[in-house]
């Protein structure tokens, strides 16, 4: 999509839920202060604890129950072929930044892309907390750029969905671009449709965070992912 002149700058902000739910959600540990010892008693009363947590393992382990949702909407591709849930590891190594005019740090946005008939989820493996730009953009209203592109027109039926309206066939709105900082203390889910850049890790040349990426695919590639390359005169940056 060409970006007719216009130039975007756009500030990373931290990776918040309640901030990121048009677009998917955040999977951490909704309370860090409470230890599997002290969670029986904890529990036990009426606090307003996301996730309906529970004691498990014996007591020594909570378990917080459907912190994200894995939809998968193929049913309603074109073709007809059937998905299966697939679990790949990403091996990314940390992204150039530029600087900008004003000598601030930049990372340009090129690419971005969506998987339309299913959610995507990027669980960090890493003990040491580095951290990473999540980076998504709310969809335009159909036009006829867009009219080859397959998506599902029904929302998914799963209880545990909070986002269950669809994004919609549409092409990327750059000019209201998101950015996010995650750490890798937190996982990410993109919702089924949702345009994001590819991942990109910050840190130090040298640094990498390991991923595992859990969602569905069917093996057609339109139908697995889509993608638009910004192009043209202008620029989209996130400033971190």
């Amino acid at each position: 999509i060409g970006l007719s002149g216009r130039s975007l700058v756009v500030d990373a902000e931290p990776l918040r839920p309640s901030s990121f739910s048009p677009f998917g959600d955040v999977v951490e540990n909704p309370q860090p202060q409470l230890h599997p010892s002290s969670a029986a008693s904890t529990l036990a009363k009426p606090y307003n604890i996301p996730f309906n947590p529970i004691a498990a393992n014996q007591g020594t382990a909570i378990k917080y129950q459907h912190v994200t949702p894995l939809v998968d909407l193929y049913a309603q591709a074109r073709s007809r072929r059937p998905s299966i849930a697939v679990t790949n590891m990403f091996i990314c190594a940390s992204r150039k930044l530029l600087t900008s005019r004003k000598d601030d740090r930049v990372y340009p946005v090129t690419v971005l892309e969506r998987h339309p008939f299913t959610t995507q989820t990027f669980i960090p493996l890493s003990g040491t907390t580095y951290r990473y730009l999540v980076i998504v953009a709310p969809t335009l209203p159909p036009s006829s750029k867009d009219k080859h592109l397959p998506v599902p027109t029904i929302p998914t039926t799963n209880p545990h969905a909070r986002n269950h309206k669809l994004p919609g066939r549409g092409l990327p709105d750059s000019t209201r671009l998101k950015a996010f900082i995650a750490t890798t203390d937190q996982a990410v889910t993109y919702g089924a449709g949702t345009w994001h850049a590819p991942m990109a890790v910050l840190g130090e040349e040298g640094t990498k965070v390991d991923f595992v990426v859990v969602q569905f695919a069917n093996g057609v590639g339109v139908e697995d992912c889509q993608e638009v390359f910004l192009e043209g005169e202008g620029e989209v940056l996130v400033r971190v």
